[in-house]
């Protein structure tokens, strides 16, 4: 459960990666401390930076900067990848077409999921089957994505390994049935920065409105030099996560919440960029497996001192009914 934290930890996970593979992980003194910094930062906040993550600062950069060059485009360009449900919600959609309960948001995107096969998850998946759409240009865009695409997701394994640890003492809790063929989603993010006196801009402030994630974890690569993410504490205050170069910003989805029988919490949180430039996030969600019947571990229920608080959800199930919501 969220405390009422000020600000959010930031965590070198270097020493985790370092021995993630190794069956005698969980006996290293330092996975253990980088376990118990996991531990706290997801129990007091849902939210925290990683850094010694692997992934190089220039590629970080690197898909920010294809990300502004796509939305620099005119809209001609841009809607040519439009978003349908033909496409599995796959796609480009405009400034305000986002919708975060029942509010436009203020921002355009470029929606991606791992991709659904015809009958791959029968009726359950049907309204996700479909391919990304990548746009023509920067030409090197799609090559770009799916390095990124792969990098997190081999690094968000990895951090599960970690939190695993810290939940149930095993590094194997969050593979095999539960995410050991993860689903994911990654959204390219476009906000808008504030109206001059005499220019254009967007119709409100919140360029995406309160909400929590889905899965299981999330990895955020912001632009380095706007601050817009806000985290909500436990006494309802909006604590800032301004832009830390070469980390991500990480924060716990709804599936984690229900398998620590909420030991662990998904933290609401929003964006509002007041600054008059343009700012570009790219969001990487990793997911149970698509098909996965999610509910509170028993080592959870025991270490909560509580019945099991959570009823049993299928992630496809939960993912397909925000989309179906999330869209004007």
């Amino acid at each position: 459960m969220a405390t009422d934290f000020k600000s959010i930890p930031i965590i070198d996970i270097s020493a985790l990666l370092a021995k993630c593979d190794d069956p005698k992980m969980a006996e290293d003194p330092g996975v253990s401390e980088v376990v118990r910094q996991l531990d706290q930062a997801c129990r007091e906040a849902g939210f925290f930076y990683v850094k010694g993550h692997g992934i190089p600062d220039s590629l970080l950069k690197e898909v920010k900067s294809v990300a502004h060059k796509f939305f620099d485009l005119p809209y001609e360009e841009k809607i040519k990848i439009k978003m349908t449900a033909e496409a599995g919600f796959r796609g480009y959609q405009r400034v305000g077409e986002n919708i975060t309960k029942g509010i436009p948001d203020m921002h355009e995107a470029i929606d991606c999921y791992r991709e659904v096969k015809e009958g791959m998850y029968g009726s359950l998946g049907k309204t996700m089957e479909g391919y990304n759409q990548w746009p023509c240009s920067p030409q090197n865009f799609k090559e770009l994505m799916d390095v990124y695409i792969r990098l997190c997701t081999d690094l968000s394994r990895k951090i599960m390994r970690g939190i695993s640890l810290a939940l149930t003492g095993s590094p194997e809790e969050f593979e095999g049935r539960r995410a050991g063929d993860a689903f994911w989603v990654m959204r390219i993010i476009g906000y808008p920065g504030v109206p001059t006196a005499d220019g254009p801009g967007p119709t409100n402030d919140i360029g995406c409105g309160a909400h929590t994630d889905y899965g299981l974890l999330t990895l955020v690569n912001q632009d380095d030099d706007i601050t817009a993410l806000q985290v909500r504490n436990l006494s309802g205050e909006w604590i800032s996560a301004p832009p830390i170069s070469g980390t991500f910003v990480c924060n716990i989805g709804d599936m984690l919440k229900i398998y620590s029988n909420g030991l662990y919490d998904s933290t609401l949180h929003r964006v509002i960029n007041k600054s008059p430039t343009y700012r570009v996030c790219v969001a990487y969600f990793y997911e149970t497996n698509f098909d996965t019947a999610v509910e509170p571990l028993e080592t959870c229920i025991q270490r909560s001192g509580r019945a099991k608080k959570f009823e049993r959800a299928v992630y496809g199930e939960h993912l397909v009914s925000k989309v179906l919501t999330n869209f004007g």
